[in-house]
């Protein structure tokens, strides 16, 4: 079965996403890794912090874009799966830990997609 179109653009997002932060020194742990409570899309290593990216792509800016896509809700849903995750991979869980954001909006023409990281996103 073949990826919708919606699901291949949200693929390359997560690896725009992946390919700028290992060019930040960050290493990948897992990438779309489910359980009951949600899914995470990237699970990364900066230096000994566990970082949870979750990557938000939006063609527009309508409604604040991809940025302001991350709600209160999605927040929660994150937030549970790293606990699950943390339980269920030991070795990581006595690591200081952040939750990242990946928001990927619209190209400028011919350039590439604009990609703005946001660190300790769920801080604010």
């Amino acid at each position: 079965m073949s990826d919708s179109p919606r699901q291949a653009l949200g693929q390359a997002a997560e690896g725009w996403a992946l390919t700028h932060l290992e060019e930040h020194g960050l290493r990948l742990l897992a990438r779309n890794w489910r359980c009951r409570l949600g899914e995470l899309d990237l699970v990364m290593l900066d230096g000994d912090t566990v970082v949870f990216v979750e990557v938000r792509y939006r063609r527009h800016n309508a409604w604040g874009g991809a940025e302001a896509s991350v709600d209160a809700r999605k927040r929660a849903r994150v937030s549970a799966a790293a606990q699950v995750f943390l339980q269920q991979q030991p070795r990581w869980a006595r690591r200081p830990c952040r939750f990242d954001v990946v928001a990927i909006g619209p190209a400028e023409r011919a350039s590439p997609p604009r990609l703005n990281w946001i660190r300790s996103a769920f801080d604010a």
